[in-house]
């Protein structure tokens, strides 16, 4: 058998050499036909632990089934993935934003360890996304990703509801707005099957991104995870990856800085997550494309809020799907000429041909029309100041709120904060603070969706602000700056804030600042002393150790 030089997995699989190894591959049901042909990692993030990613095992076998049909041999692998909605207020929830760098990690290891000719990421929970993306980019061999697609709305007393229902009632239930059984009604109808969290939190919001990346086929992501139709894109995205493997298209002639600002666009416009943000950054980073914090708000502010998507708004993923999908978000902005049209997809059309193909649902009310928009501006802000001098991020969408001056209560773990919140010790005016969680003083940057929920759920959502150098769960609402940085771990001012201190946020001029002058700053400063290490072994040490700021994306390495 004489290698292939235009495969890579000819280097394995062809020659006398490699008999050694077709024995092996032949020992788990390979044949000689099938590899002579395209090699092509199938990469799953499959857990039963949770519904995100529950169901993957089922469509990976979709996806092989199309890359059989396409001529090529499909090769799966599993790696890991963390429940953020599981773990979320717990210690396990410090494992979630570090889990995006292992899922990278251990994606590329094996593709590079196999050499395989292409790849297709399967992904579900909100890190799963980004992390199978900065694979996809890190290697840069013709690949794509696919979502498994959102969880189908619940139904409580007459109405849909989420898991951001059932956060917001632990809130509502320690204040005695709601009964334990009505809780427990509650947390027995939120999640009735697999998919991701419904509303336009993290997980849908990178999936929102990622088609307008390029890098998922464009009207992949919007169909629900138990949709009959989830089949087909599984098998027609494994036909496409060996489209891909033909015309020699590679994830960064895909990921390029047009198509980041359109994925930066498609989060303005629906809402999305301040998570985004980080995961965004994270992957230019791999794709060698120069990107910083300081781009989101110039693209927010030219860019209309035009999807009524929770958890600002009224509906979830599955009626955006119904609506016209993903496809009519990119063709409103194609409309408006915020779109770069011209940018390629793993398709093999234009981002500007896909919306073309839109479909509008008559009567549908999820995507406003350009000239009725929720908002004129998107939902992002990054505020700056002596509190925040590398940036923060803040989410519009959802309130109207524009200033706020209040009082500091100063935290420095996220338990202490919501447990607070349940006795009722926080009140109307205060500017709740929490601090040490970010990427390193965490480590892991936890979200505080347990900590926002519960204020939700004391009904202080509207009355009070909250800030953090951790991060917030895309199902927060209200006003809350999260990466904050230069984190107090390191050293940011955050770590001077003292209970009382005045904090102003100020969102027309982007500016959030302490009343504190700056000799006040450098003064309690000189007295600080870092944090003795939570972890002092093991990955979240390893972590810790080589995390950048999360104005940089909150990467390793």
């Amino acid at each position: 058998m004489a290698a292939d030089k235009r495969r890579s997995s000819a280097a394995i699989t062809e020659g006398s050499s490699r008999a050694p190894a077709r024995a092996m591959l032949k020992a788990v049901g390979f044949t000689d036909d099938e590899l002579r042909r395209p090699i092509i990692g199938v990469a799953n993030t499959w857990i039963e632990i949770g519904p995100c990613n529950y169901h993957l095992r089922h469509l990976a076998e979709c996806v092989k089934q199309g890359i059989r049909k396409a001529g090529g041999t499909p090769m799966e692998f599993n790696t890991v993935s963390i429940s953020d909605g599981i773990t979320m207020g717990s210690e396990g929830m410090r494992a979630s934003l570090v889990s995006r760098e292992v899922i990278a990690d251990s994606i590329e290891l094996v593709a590079r360890g196999n050499l395989f000719d292409g790849m297709v990421a399967l992904s579900g929970c909100d890190k799963t996304i980004p992390g199978t993306v900065m694979a996809l980019a890190r290697l840069n061999v013709p690949g794509l990703m696919i979502y498994g697609g959102s969880i189908e709305p619940g139904r409580f007393q007459g109405h849909d509801v989420t898991i951001q229902d059932v956060f917001e009632a632990v809130g509502a239930h320690a204040r005695g707005r709601m009964t334990d059984a009505q809780l427990a009604d509650l947390e027995n109808h939120a999640c009735p099957g697999a998919g991701a969290c419904g509303g336009q939190f993290t997980a849908n919001t990178m999936a929102t991104a990622t088609e307008f990346l390029g890098i998922s086929p464009m009207g992949s992501a919007s169909v629900p995870a138990t949709d009959p139709t989830k089949d087909e894109v599984g098998f027609q995205a494994g036909v496409q990856v060996m489209e891909l493997v033909r015309r020699d298209l590679r994830p960064c002639a895909i990921l390029t800085r047009h198509a980041l600002e359109n994925a930066i666009a498609s989060v303005a416009a629906s809402g999305g997550s301040t998570n985004a943000v980080l995961h965004l950054l994270a992957i230019a980073r791999e794709a060698g494309v120069k990107l910083s914090i300081d781009d989101f708000d110039p693209i927010s502010s030219r860019t209309p809020l035009l999807a009524d998507l929770k958890p600002g708004g009224r509906f979830v993923a599955t009626d955006l799907y119904r609506a016209g999908g993903i496809r009519l978000l990119a063709e409103r902005l194609r409309q408006a000429g915020i779109l770069h049209s011209e940018c390629m997809t793993v398709t093999g059309k234009t981002i500007g041909e896909e919306a073309d193909a839109a479909v509008e649902t008559p009567g549908q009310e999820v995507v406003r029309p350009l000239d009725r928009p929720i908002k004129p501006t998107g939902g992002l802000v990054i505020l700056k100041g002596n509190l925040a001098p590398e940036g923060c991020v803040v989410k519009i969408a959802g309130h109207d709120m524009k200033h706020f001056r209040g009082p500091a209560r100063v935290f420095d773990l996220e338990e202490d904060a919501f447990a607070a919140v349940q006795q009722g010790k926080i009140r109307a005016g205060d500017v709740v603070v929490i601090r040490y969680e970010g990427p390193r003083g965490g480590p892991g940057m936890r979200e505080m969706l347990a900590v926002t929920g519960a204020i939700s759920g004391a009904d202080l959502g509207d009355k009070v602000a909250l800030l953090t150098d951790g991060r917030f769960s895309g199902a927060t609402h209200g006003l809350m700056a999260g990466h904050v940085a230069p984190e107090a771990a390191q050293g940011g001012a955050i770590a001077a804030v003292r209970d009382g201190d005045m904090i102003v946020f100020d969102i027309p001029r982007r500016h959030l600042q302490v009343e504190l002058s700056e000799p006040e700053i450098r003064s309690r400063m000189g007295k600080w002393k870092p944090p003795a290490p939570r972890y002092r072994s093991g990955v979240f040490a390893k972590y810790a150790a080589s995390v950048s700021s999360a104005a940089q994306g909150a990467v390793t390495g």
